[in-house]
């Protein structure tokens, strides 16, 4: 799955999605699409993520306490 880095408009590939769908977990590994090269695998905070059409990431998948809201 491909997500995008809300500061720099980066791809980055999510290498681990139960982390990502994981409340608990505030940190995915991914690496960032960037030329021919695969990069090394890097952590990123749930909070800098986004899907590429600008939508922030589902509550669910980042607050623990997303139901007591």
């Amino acid at each position: 799955m491909l997500l995008q880095e809300k500061q720099t408009g980066n791809l980055v590939e999510v290498l681990d999605l139960e982390s990502l769908f994981n409340p608990a977990e505030a940190e995915i590994q991914g690496r960032i699409q960037d030329g021919q090269e695969e990069q090394d695998p890097t952590p990123f905070s749930k909070t800098v993520l986004l899907f590429p059409s600008g939508e922030d990431l589902p509550l669910c998948w980042r607050d623990a306490d997303y139901r007591k809201l």
